[in-house]
């Protein structure tokens, strides 16, 4: 495998791909932490040095598996992680970024990750009760503090994160992107871009869904997230695969998987783009580092594009409640 190229979210450096670990502990079921804990080894091994987590994601466990992972290993690694949920799985949603909750939760998570300090710190999602002003503003407290050295948002408006820059330099804003979600691309990416901030995409696989390998739920874990998404449900579905059959057919041409294909779609957004498809498995870490490699000439991102048109996707990607809580 070819040596992986470094982009910039901001002023940090990082490999042009990171691994998202939330399946490792969250939303796709049960999972084994021997295997996940192989898995990020082998992402460093690679030279995938952005690792992605959430405070939230199984109630902490993730931060305690990645900190796990990366003992003895800590430079190899720049970590992200998130706060915001204040509730658990299963709970109404509770947001919080008021300033005592901000610097609660950084050493929660620096305890679980048993490091002294993290490398990029997101607001998972905007608290719409408190300013972004002060949100950031405690953020910022943590850089001087030495415990966090980057900024980041998740999920945030152009004008919210326009606001928090003006606080404080925000590195990267983290948002859904892939071809069937490309709700940012309209005004929150040229205000990044604008800014220098630099743009993650998670699940930009559509939770799998791209790779061809789900056509029902059927077969997914009863925990499974997708069962609850409108995209995979009965009627959007059967659309949406009208989708991945074309771009399968795209695929064959190239001699690529169309997982392959759709995340290096992705990846030819810009040289400020770093995706970040998750995964528990080494050979679908390897197959995805794949992707770096798939060179799309101009006609080949139209022919594309035209498999998966903005706007053509059935369904949203999250239910009413979640939604609420998107580009805020």
């Amino acid at each position: 495998m070819t040596e992986i190229p470094t982009r910039r979210l901001g002023g940090l450096a990082v490999s042009a791909q990171g691994l998202g670990c939330m399946g490792m502990s969250h939303g796709y079921g049960a999972s084994d932490d021997d295997q996940s804990i192989a898995t990020i080894h082998r992402a460093l091994d690679l030279g995938v040095s952005l690792l992605d987590t959430s405070d939230f994601y199984g109630a902490g466990h993730n931060e305690e598996l990645i900190g796990r992972a990366i003992a003895g290993r800590r430079d190899e690694a720049v970590l992200a992680t998130k706060f915001g949920f204040a509730n658990r799985l299963g709970e109404p949603t509770a947001i919080r970024g008021d300033a005592a909750y901000v610097r609660e939760a950084c050493d929660a998570s620096l305890r679980r990750l048993g490091v002294d300090h993290i490398d990029l710190y997101y607001q998972h999602r905007v608290d719409p009760d408190v300013p972004i002003e002060e949100t950031v503003g405690a953020m910022a407290e943590l850089v001087a503090a030495g415990k966090v050295r980057h900024l980041g948002l998740s999920e945030a408006s152009a004008e919210t994160v326009r606001r928090a820059h003006a606080v404080h330099p925000i590195a990267a804003l983290q948002s859904e992107w892939s071809l069937w979600t490309r709700d940012l691309e309209q005004e929150i990416a040229p205000v990044c871009r604008e800014l220098g901030i630099g743009l993650v995409p998670f699940s930009p696989l559509g939770r799998g869904f791209l790779t061809g390998r789900y056509t029902s739920v059927e077969g997914l874990p009863e925990t499974d997230l997708r069962r609850t998404q409108p995209r995979f449900a009965d009627g959007n579905l059967e659309q949406n695969l009208a989708i991945v059959a074309k771009l399968d057919e795209l695929a064959a041409e190239k001699g690529v998987t169309a997982g392959q294909l759709a995340l290096a779609w992705v990846q030819h957004r810009g040289d400020d783009v770093v995706p970040i498809p998750g995964t528990r498995r080494q050979k679908y870490l390897e197959e995805n580092l794949g992707a770096l490699a798939v060179r799309l000439s101009a006609e080949e991102l139209a022919a594309i594009d035209a498999a998966a048109p903005a706007g053509q996707v059935a369904g949203t990607r999250y239910d009413a409640s979640s939604m609420a809580f998107v580009n805020k």
